[in-house]
This record gives structure tokens, sequence and C-alpha cells, in this order.
């Protein structure tokens, strides 16, 4: 399995490449929008996690982008965001995400939460 990280903060993106190699899956990196959704035309992971503060567009703007396009419109995508307001999950799975992710992640149960979204663990 591959996933495509769009996430700015190094430690996060780190954290989260880490767990996802440690845990079978190849990983590809983006640190801003504008290169992520270069990088799923380009790649067509298996799975997208999109941070929603990004430094040049934000993940609310990439994520339409991401569903608009022929390539890259049935790869899932799980907002994994500090972006935690009252009524944010319910916003960004209507706007099309296909998961929802707080940070701070928890390492013990983050591949659990992206293989569920990949309908590989129910």
């Amino acid at each position: 399995m591959q996933a495509l990280i769009i996430e700015d903060n190094e430690n996060n993106m780190e954290l989260i490449s880490f767990i996802l190699t440690k845990n079978g899956f190849s990983t590809i990196k983006a640190e801003t929008g504008k290169k992520g959704i270069e990088l799923a035309l380009a790649y067509k992971p298996d799975v997208i996690l999109l941070d929603i503060q990004l430094p040049d567009i934000s993940g609310t703007d990439v994520l339409p982008l991401l569903k608009k396009s022929d390539v890259s419109r049935n790869i899932p995508v799980i907002a994994v965001t500090s972006y935690a307001m009252a009524g944010d999950r319910r916003k960004l799975l209507a706007a099309g995400c296909d998961g929802y992710i707080e940070k701070p992640i928890d390492p013990m149960i983050f591949v659990d939460q992206v293989k569920k979204v990949l309908g590989v663990l129910k």
C-alpha cells in the first residue's frame, strides 16, 4: 500500500511516515498542497493523508481539486488535522474527506484508523 502524506510540519511528517512504513506502507511526501496534488496525480497512491493548514493552499482547497480529477477522484482522503473545532469533522467529511484523524495522532491506533478508511480493517 502506498500513502501520500501532505503535511508541512516536519515532525508530524516524520512521525506519520515512520508509523506507516513500520506497518508495511510505502510513503510519498509533500510539504505543500500544490506539490501534494502533483504527486497524487503522478503516483495515484492508495490513500492520501491531508493536513488542513498548509503554507500555500489550505487542505480544504486541495480536497475538491483531488476529487475533481479523474485520476485522483477515487483515492480515499483522510484529513489529519489539529484544526479540531466543533463541527470541523462533519464539515470535512461532508466536503469529501473519507476519514478524519485529530492531531496529535495516537501512534497506537493511527494505522488502524487508516486501514478502516481503506476497508482493510473492520
